[in-house]
């Protein structure tokens, strides 16, 4: 009988001010929370803070979608039309900036092989004769074609140390027209649009690597809302499971989307512990240029008791629990509408403790 007098004394002291169970100093709830001191709190792991003012900036909810770093990725492709004979690298691999991922093999690259062997031994002979055995025009011409047959060779996709390589065994069984294509960057294997064996045209996409320790979230903003939001704004995106990952707004396109009339706005989110993936979809809050300051307390502090966010204010020694009229909620901040003032002390570290001590001495009661 006790408990549900208690219970309807919760309500009628809910926005009082004063401490929910101030009408029966003596009831059981208060008497199950015995007196600690600041030792004795300690000894417990207890902690308690003011209540104070903090600024809660205005935040934008709204959609969004998980994209990779155009900015941070790669495209794999050939310059000529080569057949694949062999892969390094699959999907899902960790490649490191110039790592072989492919061998290719070209008719096209063979000839250009060859022609480079074939001018660089000219250039060689010629420059060791020298000026004054060669004609002038015979030296120039002779490097100015092994520069000619050596920049074929590369824009076919052959890189200058691959080329040096080449170049100093002097073989010409060494022009198979063989030639690897690596790495621009350090990333993972994204996609490999192939197989072994296959002939390939020019500018096929291959593969594609992309860091994805960083990522973009793109989220579509109603256009009057997006004159509060600023570049370099702050941003947390909620990846499901009550988990916030925090962002920052690096783009704001200037063109409305046609279709949805909306505008382009572009977070960047540190993704090194892999949370987050390319085409997933999440809810995103963006800070915008407003803010107040109201009074606020973490979100630790708060519990439920018969259904009613509670908190525990500290008086000397003593434990009340407190009713509270909760606002919004900003990160691990919730706004307090009713219930405490600036200057109370309360319990933010361990209130399981003291509810639970609460709720033992409530079952008693009803015993």
């Amino acid at each position: 009988m006790t408990a549900i007098i208690n219970r309807i004394l919760i309500l009628v002291f809910l926005f009082s001010g004063l401490p929910v169970f101030a009408a029966e100093k003596n009831s059981a709830e208060v008497q199950g929370i015995p007196e600690m001191t600041a030792e004795q709190r300690q000894a417990r792991g207890i902690v308690t803070s003011k209540v104070g003012y903090h600024r809660l900036t205005e935040e934008i909810i709204a959609p969004a979608e998980v994209t990779i770093d155009a900015y941070r990725s790669s495209q794999v492709t050939t310059r000529i039309r080569a057949q694949i004979i062999s892969r390094h690298a699959r999907m899902g691999d960790r490649v490191k900036s110039g790592q072989k991922l492919l061998t290719l093999s070209s008719v096209k690259m063979a000839d250009a092989q060859s022609q480079l062997l074939i001018a660089d031994r000219e250039w060689q002979r010629v420059k060791k004769l020298g000026r004054k055995v060669v004609s002038g025009r015979r030296y120039i011409a002779a490097q100015v074609d092994r520069q000619r047959a050596f920049a074929n060779v590369q824009a076919y996709g052959m890189t200058r140390s691959q080329i040096n390589a080449l170049l100093k065994q002097r073989d010409a069984s060494r022009a198979s027209g063989r030639f690897d294509l690596l790495s621009f960057q350090k990333g993972t294997v994204i996609s490999d649009k192939f197989v072994l064996g296959q002939v390939v045209d020019s500018r096929q996409v291959l593969m594609e690597i992309s860091d994805e320790s960083r990522l973009w979230v793109e989220t579509q903003i109603n256009p009057k809302d997006v004159v509060n939001i600023k570049t370099g704004a702050l941003a947390r995106i909620d990846i499901g499971t009550n988990t916030w990952l925090k962002g920052r707004v690096i783009q704001i396109h200037s063109r409305i989307d046609e279709t949805t009339r909306t505008l382009p706005v572009r977070i960047e989110v540190n993704n090194e512990q892999g949370l987050l993936r390319p085409g997933q979809f999440v809810k995103v809050a963006v800070q915008t240029v407003g803010s107040k300051d109201v009074i606020s307390i973490p979100k630790s502090a708060i519990t439920l008791l018969h259904g009613e966010p509670v908190v525990f204010v500290l008086q000397g020694n003593k434990f009340s629990p407190q009713l509270v009229e909760i606002g919004e909620v900003r990160g691990d901040w919730i706004e307090i509408k009713n219930g405490l003032q600036a200057g109370n002390e309360i319990v933010s570290k361990k209130i399981f403790l003291l509810k639970s001590l609460l709720l033992k001495s409530q079952i008693g009661d009803a015993d």
